[in-house]
């Protein structure tokens, strides 16, 4: 039995001693960080918003099997934003569309959440795409029920079957209700909520996955009273990939006790938190290096390769990587590092000749 066929659906139940320690860990934690960010300069608030946003949106597509170019993603939010990033490169429509939707979520915290609202983020990702499914509107199950398949055809499993599409018109108006209600929970604990119950209801023909994670970005937003966003939950869900759609799979089954998926997804929360803290680091050692090098006289190569280098570039950079990342000649690359040697930006390391590769030089990070 699907939990969308049991006698209780939808009035979930949680064993709230467990969830509500579990909770308040979370949010001790999430109060923490965000009290640290806020005491930080506005361009490392602004590069870690932009960062986190743009990491977001590129793991919710790619948990779906979608890979959205990432700087396409910077550059799309940038111009939306109106941050001086924008407009560096020419984005895809498929790239806008996700990305409209999610500023969308976020910025509509205070707004109720409706059909249309939906109807409009369904329409932003798939108009255009030739997509076999219909767009801006409840899937009608032509083609036979909306399951979650595995294997072959022929030789396949179902885990897991969605609510009719005869019902949706109100399952959906049930949602939407509950979501746009003060039921007096912690929005935290509202956005585990609402995600799994969106997922049972899986009114889309496709990008159902990456709408409940646009709602979950709307709860959390509302959870820290509109505050910039600093952290990924969708890059953790990516790590946490196969336990992701193991609990969703166990918890979609049988009763409606979601103390298991609740307690997955705040524990998913709060590592979300952590590894933010981790990519803080990161940003505030770019921050630092870019005041003790604000005047020197970089072209647009040399900075995208140092931010590369700050993000912690994996392996040897060498003459020839560089001119395959930079896009630009072997002469080009040679031309690029001597500059960055001689102002004492990049120094050789130890190994030389024709295996001759290079490295920051220390900084005050």
């Amino acid at each position: 039995m699907y939990i969308h066929e049991s006698d209780g659906w939808p009035h979930f139940t949680w064993d709230a001693a467990r969830i509500e320690r579990l909770l308040a860990a979370a949010r001790n934690h999430q109060g923490f960080f965000l009290g640290t960010m806020k005491g930080l300069g506005f361009t490392v608030q602004q590069e870690s918003m932009l960062a986190s946003m743009t990491t977001e949106i590129v793991k919710s597509s790619e948990i779906e099997g979608e890979t959205l170019p990432p700087s396409q993603v910077r550059s799309s939010i940038a111009r939306k934003l109106g941050l001086e990033a924008a407009g560096l490169n020419r984005e895809q429509r498929k790239v806008d569309g996700v990305v409209t939707m999610t500023l969308d979520a976020v910025k509509s915290w205070r707004e109720p959440l409706t059909k249309e609202r939906l109807f409009a983020w369904h329409r932003e990702m798939f108009e255009g795409s030739g997509a076999n499914i219909k767009i801006g509107a409840w899937r009608d199950d032509a083609d036979g029920p909306m399951q979650i398949v595995s294997g072959q055809i022929g030789d396949y499993r179902v885990h897991y079957e969605a609510p009719a599409a005869t019902k949706l018109e109100a399952e959906m108006t049930r949602f939407l209700d509950w979501e746009n209600a003060d039921q007096g929970l912690d929005p935290v604990l509202k956005a585990g909520l609402a995600h799994f119950w969106f997922v049972a209801i899986h009114p889309f023909g496709d990008g159902n996955g990456r709408i409940a994670r646009a709602i979950t970005e709307r709860n959390l937003t509302r959870a820290e009273n509109g505050a910039q966003r600093f952290y990924s939950p969708s890059a953790q869900i990516m790590k946490e990939r196969s336990d992701y759609y193991q609990v969703l799979e166990v918890s979609q089954k049988g009763s409606v006790d979601a103390t298991g998926w609740l307690e997955w997804f705040l524990g998913c929360f709060d590592r979300a938190l952590s590894s933010a803290e981790e990519l803080l680091g990161t940003a505030l050692k770019r921050d630092a290096f870019w005041k003790e090098h604000a005047t020197a006289p970089l072209n647009q190569r040399q900075k995208d390769m140092i931010n590369r280098l700050l993000d912690g570039f994996v392996g040897k950079m060498r003459t020839s990587k560089w001119a395959t990342l930079a896009k630009c000649s072997q002469d080009t690359a040679g031309r690029d590092i001597s500059e960055l040697v001689a102002l004492g930006i990049l120094v050789k390391d130890e190994a030389g000749g024709r295996s001759t590769s290079y490295s920051l030089a220390p900084f005050s990070a």
